[in-house]
C-alpha cells in the first residue's frame, strides 16, 4: 500500500494516540492535532523514536473555537499537497462535573460544538484537499451511547447532564455522516462512522468517573481498518459497532430529522443550506 497523507483530530492522548502510532509504524505521512502545544510535540517526538522514517507534522487548535477550526482547515489547504484520510477523533466526553454546563467559544453547548459543530465545519472546509486527492476517506469516530436530538432543546437547556448531551452529539455525528456520504457519492470521498470500543482506557471515560475495561488497541484496529482497508475502498454512509456494519440510532433514519440537524448545523456555522 503507498503512503498516505492522514489527519488524526486529538491526537495528543487516548485512541488518537494510538491510532497515530500504529499509522506511523505502516509509513503513513500524519497529520497531528492538538489543542496543547506541549502535548503535541510531545506525541510527535514519541513517534520519531518508534518509527523514525514517519513524517509527522503537527496542527494546534482549539476545536471549541470555530474560528480555530476554520483556521485549521485553511492552514492544513496550503501547507499540504494531498489529503487521503480525515479522522475526526478529537472529543467532549461526559465531563469530571457532568451536571455543569459548557459553552464553546461562540456559545453553543460544548459537546454539540466539539462533537458536531467542529469535525462537520473540518469536513466541509478540507472538501477540495479530499476530492483533488481522492480516493479520500473520512472516519467519524462516534460512541454505542446515542440519544435521540430534542429539535425543540438541541442545546439541553433542560434537564442538562454532561454523559447525555455527549450521546446526543455523537448520534449528531452519525446523522451528519450519512448526509455527508450520500451528498459526496461518486466523487470518490467516503464518510463512514464507528463505535471503536467499548469503554477504553482514557481520560475522558475516566474523568466522567467511569471504569476503563479495555486498552486503546481494542478501538485502534476497528479505526484503522475504515482507514485502510481495501475491501472498504468503496463503502460509505455506514456505521460500524467496532468490525460489523450495525444500525444506529433510530433517529438516524429519519430524513425529516436529518433535514433539520443539517439546516440548524449549517445556520450555526454560517453556512448556506
Amino acid at each position: 500500500m503507498s503512503p498516505r497523507t492522514i489527519l488524526i483530530t486529538g491526537a495528543t492522548q487516548g485512541l488518537g494516540r494510538g491510532i497515530a502510532r500504529d499509522l506511523a509504524t505502516k509509513g503513513h505521512t500524519l497529520l497531528l492535532h492538538g489543542r496543547d502545544r506541549a502535548r503535541l510535540e510531545a506525541v510527535a517526538a514519541e513517534l520519531a523514536e518508534v518509527a523514525p522514517e514517519a513524517t509527522v507534522r503537527t496542527y494546534l487548535a482549539d476545536l471549541s473555537d470555530l474560528e480555530q477550526v476554520r483556521a485549521l482547515a485553511s492552514r492544513i489547504r496550503e501547507a499540504e499537497p494531498r489529503l487521503d484520510g480525515l479522522v475526526n477523533n478529537a472529543v467532549a466526553g461526559g465531563g469530571a462535573e457532568p451536571l455543569r454546563r459548557e459553552y464553546s467559544r461562540q456559545g453553543h453547548e460544548l459537546r454539540f460544538a466539539v462533537n458536531h459543530l467542529a469535525p462537520y465545519a473540518l469536513v466541509r472546509d478540507l472538501l477540495p484537499l479530499l476530492t483533488a486527492s481522492a480516493p479520500a476517506r473520512v472516519v467519524n469516530v462516534a460512541s454505542i451511547g446515542q440519544e435521540a436530538i430534542d429539535f425543540d432543546d438541541v442545546m439541553l437547556e433542560r434537564g442538562y447532564e454532561g454523559l447525555r448531551a455527549y450521546c446526543r452529539s455523537k448520534l449528531a455525528m452519525i446523522m451528519a455522516t450519512f448526509e455527508l456520504a450520500a451528498e459526496l457519492d461518486g466523487t470518490g470521498v467516503t464518510v463512514n462512522t464507528l463505535h471503536p470500543a467499548h469503554l477504553m482506557d482514557t481520560e475522558g471515560v475516566r474523568a466522567y468517573g467511569l471504569t476503563p475495561v479495555i486498552g486503546v488497541e481494542e478501538g485502534v484496529r476497528p479505526t484503522v481498518r475504515l482507514l485502510l482497508d481495501p475491501e472498504l475502498a468503496t463503502t460509505t454512509g455506514r456505521y460500524f459497532d467496532q468490525f460489523t456494519d450495525a444500525r444506529a440510532h433510530d433517529q438516524a433514519y429519519d430524513l425529516e430529522a436529518r433535514d433539520r440537524l443539517m439546516e440548524l448545523t449549517h445556520r450555526l456555522l454560517g453556512m448556506a443550506a
